[in-house]
């Protein structure tokens, strides 16, 4: 049982008390590391993720190895959410970009309960829906904005998923996930130390401007962020329609 789950990630916060109390005992709590595969594109989901301080990207797999990222999930939400409410089969693969603590529950115990429960797969679908939309933006932000503008948006969104302003990325794994060039990401990222935006050193990022690098950011990261919150909050709305 995961007792400390509810306070700690903001799907499982979000549910009411009934639709919380049915998934409880099923919750168990897991350290994930760095770089650690969640799911294969393919191949069937079996368990849903729930994070509490860790950042977990989907990605798609294009030729010759080259993976792209399409989304990423923290705190706010979940990885598997359409899965639970009936898609049984993996459309992008998941990695762990940011280690930390995750509730996880077997993917047959969260439909059961979604099957019993309108107001848990309304609130699985929108969820679903908010990772897609930050999937078509992200897309669209890779084939039209610099790689400044690109490092920024995502730093402020590791940032935000994980609740974090200091944490440990390797130039590679920033590379691949907005999808430059590994001596690009170097580059930039002293351009953003020289702002007084960040600092970077042996692998470890520190945001010490929020704002300076919000400037930078391209407006994928506003869009992405309010596209979001507006999903979350219906979401919320209609729990308490629900339960008047």
């Amino acid at each position: 049982m995961d007792s400390d789950a509810r306070s700690q990630n903001g799907f499982l916060k979000s549910l009411s008390t009934d639709d919380f109390e049915a998934i409880r005992p099923h919750l168990r709590t897991s350290e994930l590391t760095q770089g650690q595969v969640l799911q294969d594109i393919g191949t069937s989901i079996n368990e849903v993720y729930f994070p509490h301080d860790c950042v977990l990207s989907r990605s798609l797999e294009l030729d010759a190895g080259h993976i792209v990222e399409i989304a990423m999930v923290g705190r706010d939400s979940l990885l598997g959410a359409l899965a639970a409410a009936g898609v049984p089969t993996a459309k992008s693969g998941a990695v762990v970009v940011l280690p930390g603590t995750a509730s996880i529950i077997d993917i047959g115990h969260l439909r059961a309960a979604a099957d019993r429960s309108p107001t848990l797969n309304k609130a699985l679908v929108r969820h679903g829906q908010a990772v897609l939309a930050r999937c078509q933006q992200a897309i669209g932000c890779k084939s039209l904005h610099p790689v400044e503008a690109r490092l920024a948006r995502w730093l402020l969104e590791v940032r935000d998923l994980a609740g974090l302003d200091r944490f440990r990325l390797t130039q590679e794994m920033m590379a691949q996930m907005i999808g430059a060039r590994y001596n690009s990401i170097a580059i930039v990222a002293h351009t953003l130390e020289q702002e007084g935006c960040i600092t970077y050193n042996g692998g470890e990022v520190n945001i010490i401007n929020p704002d300076g690098l919000t400037k930078d950011a391209c407006k994928c990261y506003a869009l992405i962020k309010a596209q979001h919150e507006q999903l979350l909050l219906d979401v919320e709305q209609s729990f308490k329609c629900a339960m008047i």
